[in-house]
C-alpha cells in the first residue's frame, strides 16, 4: 500500500479550511502524479484516434491506386502499372508504420491504467517511456506533429518517474529502451504485420515484378 506521505504526493495536497496541506504545501510547483498520469493517458487516446483516421484514409489511398494498377495493367500500360505499384509500396509501408504507432500507444495507455501505486510506477512507467520515444523516430517522417507530441509526452513521463523515484531513493532511471519496451514494440510490429496481410490485398505479380524492376 502507499505511504501516508507519498499518498499526498500522488494524489496532490488536501484543502483544510482554505488552506493547502501536504509535501511542499502551497509551494507545490507541479501538478500531482495521479493527474499528470491522467493527462498523459487523455493524450495517448486522442492520438490513437488521430492515427485511426489517418490509418482510413491512407486505406482508401491503397484502394484507388490498386485499382488503377489492374486498369493499366489490363490496358497493357506496363510503365503505369508500375508507377501506381510503387506508389501503393509506399503507401503500404506508411501505412504500416502508422498501425505499429498505433498499437503500441493502445499497450501505453493498457499500461497507464494500471499504474495506481508507487511499484507501478517503475514496473509500468519506465519501459512506457522507452516505447514513446522509439515511437517518435518511427512516425517523424510521417506525422511530424505527432511525433513532437510523442516527445513531450515522454520528456513528461520520464519526470513522473524520475521524481517518484526521487521520493523513494530510487535514482538512476534511464529512457532508453528496455527488454520490455523493446518486447511491446516486437509484439506490435508483428500485429501490425498480420493486419497488413488481412487488410490489403496483395498486388497481382505481374505488377509486381515490374515494381521491383522500376
Amino acid at each position: 500500500m502507499l505511504g501516508k506521505d507519498f499518498q499526498k504526493y500522488w494524489a496532490g495536497p488536501e484543502e483544510k479550511n482554505g488552506i493547502v496541506s501536504g509535501i511542499k504545501g502551497a509551494f507545490k510547483a507541479k501538478e500531482p502524479l495521479k493527474y499528470r498520469l491522467v493527462q498523459a493517458h487523455y493524450q495517448i487516446s486522442s492520438m490513437i484516434s488521430r492515427l485511426d483516421a489517418y490509418i482510413s484514409r491512407m486505406q482508401e489511398r491503397d484502394k484507388t491506386l490498386f485499382e488503377r494498377v489492374v486498369e493499366a495493367q489490363m490496358a497493357k500500360d506496363t510503365a503505369r502499372a508500375a508507377m501506381y505499384a510503387n506508389e501503393v509500396a509506399e503507401v503500404r509501408k506508411i501505412t504500416k508504420q502508422l498501425i505499429m504507432t498505433q498499437i503500441a500507444l493502445e499497450q501505453v495507455e493498457l499500461r497507464l491504467e494500471t499504474v495506481s501505486e508507487l511499484g507501478d510506477v517503475f514496473v509500468n512507467l519506465v519501459p512506457v517511456v522507452g516505447v514513446i520515444n522509439e515511437l517518435r523516430n518511427v512516425i517523424r517522417g510521417v506525422m511530424p506533429e505527432l511525433s513532437v507530441e510523442l516527445g513531450e509526452l515522454g520528456e513528461g513521463l520520464q519526470e513522473v518517474v524520475i521524481e517518484a523515484g526521487d521520493f523513494t531513493g530510487i535514482s538512476g532511471i534511464s529512457a532508453a529502451p528496455t527488454a520490455e519496451a523493446r518486447k511491446i514494440l516486437e509484439e506490435a510490429a508483428a500485429v501490425a504485420e498480420q493486419k497488413m496481410k488481412e487488410n490489403f490485398p496483395e498486388l497481382p505479380l505481374y505488377s509486381s515484378t515490374i515494381s521491383q524492376k522500376a
